[in-house]
């Protein structure tokens, strides 16, 4: 067989780890030749989902070694240790690094962003609802702080306070909107834009 066969891999993970074929059998809820059916005869073709990650977990290898799919690798982003105001306001000092966010490269693809000019931080208060609730996880893309005249969420620095807002151009500088007719909107020509969010994840619970 050939050694990336995964027969040939479980095989060698038997052996390495001293354990019986029948009694790893037991543990998948199976009879007992059933992995040495496997290895030995081919029978059945391919290992069950159930089966393969049992296995992967017990032997701390990935499942893509026993012929599953490999994970995909993911991306780490900057996580800022500060929250974007969605409410009244509150103060923010200087963006704090506070580790990194791991996300799929598929969707950083989708979203045409690098994982090098991403940040995600948390959103507070509920002046973007529906749009953005309270503790929403938002994402920016720090390259894109181009102001136009047709509206676009971004966070900014307003005052010394860290805003997630809607944003556009126009005569008077620029136009900050909340999506929450309850908050009236500002003109300025003071805000430094940080990035334009691109993507959010929201906890149901």
């Amino acid at each position: 067989m050939d050694r990336d066969d995964p027969r040939t891999r479980l095989a060698a993970l038997i052996d390495a780890n001293g354990v019986s074929y029948a009694a790893l059998s037991r543990m998948l809820r199976r009879n007992d030749a059933y992995l040495q059916q496997y290895v030995r005869r081919g029978t059945p073709r391919d290992l069950a989902e159930r089966d393969r990650a049992l296995l992967a977990a017990y032997f701390r290898v990935d499942a893509a070694e026993l012929g599953g799919v490999a994970a995909p690798r993911m991306a780490p982003i900057r996580r800022l240790d500060v929250e974007a105001s969605a409410g009244p306001g509150a103060l923010a000092a200087d963006a704090v690094r506070a580790g990194a966010m791991l996300l799929d490269p598929a969707l950083l693809e989708s979203l045409r962003l690098n994982a090098k000019d991403a940040a995600m931080l948390r959103a507070r208060g509920d002046s973007m609802l529906p749009t953005i609730a309270d503790g929403d996880q938002i994402v920016i893309d720090e390259r894109d702080t181009r102001i136009v005249a047709v509206p676009a969420i971004f966070v900014l620095r307003l005052d010394g306070v860290l805003l997630v807002k809607r944003v556009s151009r126009t005569a008077g500088g620029m136009l900050i909107e909340s999506d929450n007719p309850a908050y009236p909107a500002i003109t300025t020509k003071a805000a430094e834009i940080l990035g334009r969010v691109v993507w959010l994840s929201r906890a149901l619970r």
